[in-house]
This record gives structure tokens, sequence and C-alpha cells, in this order.
């Protein structure tokens, strides 16, 4: 074993100088780096948690070399604070990092960078991390008691539908009914009802009105058919529509809404959000830039849902959900999920989970935790498709 080093630690003392000269001491060969030569293992070490910036130019060959790398902390050219690489940097297959793991190895090519993820607990405590990384024991599911029935576990009504998108709303359903509710009814355009009425029979759907969209005059039908339901879910499918419906169905409704896709782009603006009950919003970046009027990150979501009350789910890889107090980081999720229908699933599983007892953050972000691990599942034995991703879902 070499070193290959790129500069010696600063000063007279202090535990790097130590090491240092305890390696030299100890018969280590330790030269000043040059160019990239032959080795069966890089271990990189040359940066850590601190580094902002470019790597040296000198140091950029080595990022190349085809064998084996371990990194210590972060991969160096990795800024740990935000998955940003600037010019260069290392494609670890194995990283080790302290305490926990650090922003950078979540967001941007962190994930890639990284390679397998190995946290060491090096007696510092549990200080109040700045984003938390969701697993399987964070993302619980609703729990059926021994009496339950089909109204007791929760019920959703979704509001969709228009010519051309009129399988969002079935996607959205039969997602809803796959994760747990006991009933689900599609309120959709009165033109649309007979598509429904034979596209599954174990979902329910009621017309409103004689034309095949939404409009304004129908927000007090709606909220009259969707009355027995716990919770609302618009948007799948429901295509442009005038504003005043969307939002007076925020206002009308007394309880949970998760708002989705066409939904989300009626809103005049992020006060149509501010509502006593829970509401939950699903935007892609697209959305929650025409929504906030902002570029989508964590930070920005966290700000939406500080200033309206409600919960965002900002989709992506990864997904955010925050209350504006805590913000959760869902990494289940790859690159499968990057298909037409798959948000309308989601959105049925999030509207399901609410209904079903879990508080609005919990909701959402379990929701994204079991879509993104269904996706990956299905992924393994066929290319998932919004169809697939839903039945999956109730495996």
């Amino acid at each position: 074993m070499s070193v290959r080093s790129f500069g010696y630690p600063r000063g007279d003392a202090g535990p790097a100088r130590a090491a240092s000269v305890a390696a030299a001491r100890a018969g280590v060969s330790i030269d000043t780096i040059g160019e990239p030569e032959e080795a069966d293992l890089i271990i990189d070490a040359l940066y850590g948690v601190g580094f902002h910036g470019s790597l040296a130019d000198t140091l950029v060959p080595w990022t190349r070399v085809d064998v084996p790398v371990l990194s210590i902390d972060v991969p160096s050219g990795l800024d740990a604070t935000t998955g940003l690489v600037e010019n260069a940097a290392f494609y670890a297959d194995a990283t080790v990092t302290f305490q926990a793991a650090k922003t950078g190895h979540i967001l941007g090519e962190g994930p890639e960078r990284s390679g397998e993820l190995f946290i060491l607990d090096i007696g510092l405590g549990e200080p109040r991390p700045s984003l938390m990384l969701c697993e399987e024991i964070d993302a619980p599911w609703p729990v059926r008691t021994r009496h339950a029935h089909k109204w007791s576990v929760g019920s959703v009504a979704v509001v969709g539908g228009s010519p051309g998108l009129t399988g969002a709303p079935m996607l959205a359903a039969r997602s809803a009914l796959n994760a747990g509710a006991g009933a689900v009814t599609i309120v959709c355009p009165g033109a649309l009802q007979p598509i429904y009425a034979t596209m599954d029979p174990g979902v329910m759907s009621r017309a409103i009105g004689a034309g095949d969209r939404f409009g304004s005059d129908d927000t007090a039908a709606v909220l009259d058919a969707a009355a027995r339901y716990d919770v609302l879910a618009i948007g799948p499918g429901l295509g442009s529509v005038d504003p005043a419906f969307v939002e007076g169905l925020l206002a009308g409704w007394d309880g949970p809404v998760v708002v989705d896709a066409d939904g989300l782009n009626a809103l005049t603006g992020p006060p149509a959000l501010r509502r006593t009950d829970d509401t939950i919003i699903t935007p892609h970046a697209g959305e929650f830039a025409r929504l906030a009027g902002g570029v989508a990150s964590h930070e920005s979501a966290a700000r939406l849902a500080a200033d309206t009350g409600a919960t965002v789910l900002l989709k992506g890889n990864p997904t955010f959900v925050t209350d504006g107090d805590a913000t959760w980081v869902v990494a289940s999720g790859g690159p499968e999920l990057a298909t037409i229908g798959t948000g309308d699933v989601l959105t049925g599983m999030v509207a399901a989970f609410a209904a079903g007892g879990l508080p609005a953050d919990v909701a959402a972000r379990s929701a994204a935790f079991h879509h993104g691990s269904a996706g990956a599942r299905l992924s393994r034995s066929a290319v998932v498709t919004a169809t697939g991703l839903a039945a999956e879902v109730g495996r």
C-alpha cells in the first residue's frame, strides 16, 4: 500500500499532522500525487464534508481510473451540502461516512457518486438533522381493526375526468382501493360516467351534469355527491377547468383533501390552499413552479408549506415531503417511475392513507415511500406502467 499526497496538514500540531508523521514512521510510502498509476483499489480520502468548488486539475485524472473506489465521508469533488459536482468527482463503489448521511449523499449526483453508503456511529449524539430520510419504519400503513367495515377503514372520492384523460381518475381510484380504502367513487362529468361504469366493477362512479367537463357551477353538486366520503382527491384527468371550480371545492369541503395535476394547475395562487382541514398537494417541479412562482426545491417546498399550512409532496428523485417544520426525503423510487400515470397512482395512495386515519404528513411520506418501493419491485420482473404499478401497490 502506498499513499499519494496532495498536500500535508498545515501547522505543527493536530490529529492530521500526527497521523501523517505516524504513517511515515511506520514505513508507509508517501509520495506527492502525480499521474494515475496501476492499483487494485483507490481509497479516496482527499477531502471531507467541507469541500466546495472544483477539484484541482491534478486530481481530475484520478477520478477516471477504472478500479474500485472506497471514499471516506463523501466522494472527493462532491459538495456534501448539495450533492452537486462542478467539474469532476470520484464514482465510489462504497462510501464510509460518520454519524449520519449527509445531504449530498441523497441529493443531486450523490446517490450515483456514493455507491453503497456505510454510516458509522462515532458518538456525536443525535442533533436535529436538516432532512429526514424516510425508511420503511417511518412509513406506516393504516391499521384495520377486527370490527372494520368498508366505510370505517376510509373512503375516497376522486374528482376528475375530461375527454382524452378518462384513465387518470380510474388509476387513482384503483390505487386507492389497492392501498386500503374501503370505498372509492369517481365523481365525473355526466357524459363520461358510462365509461367509468364499465371500466372496473369495484369502482363506483357518480355523474355530475350532462357535459364532458366540469364547470364552475358544478361545485355544489360535486360537494353533495362526495359528502359521505372521508377524503376528496381533486385533479386526476381534470383537464382545463375554471379556477373557481377547484377553489370552490377547497373552500367548501370539510375534511382532508389531496390536490394533484390539473387541480393544482387551476389554482390562482397559494392562498387557495389555506384551509382549516388537512390539505396535501403533490406537484412535480413544473406544477410547483407555476403555483409557487419559484424554482422547486426542498427549501421552497418547506416555505410554501409553512405559508399555507398544506403538506407539500414534491415529486422527483428524490421526493420531498414537508409540513414546513420537518422535511422528509423519500428515495425509494427510481427512474422506472418515469412513465405516464404513476402520479395518479400516488394520488390514490395518499388519499387512501389519509382516509385510513394517518396524519397528512405521515400519509404523504408513507404513500411516497411505498409507491417507490412498489415501482422498484415491479421493475425487477416487468416494465413499469401505471396500471401494473396500481396492482403492485396491493401486493
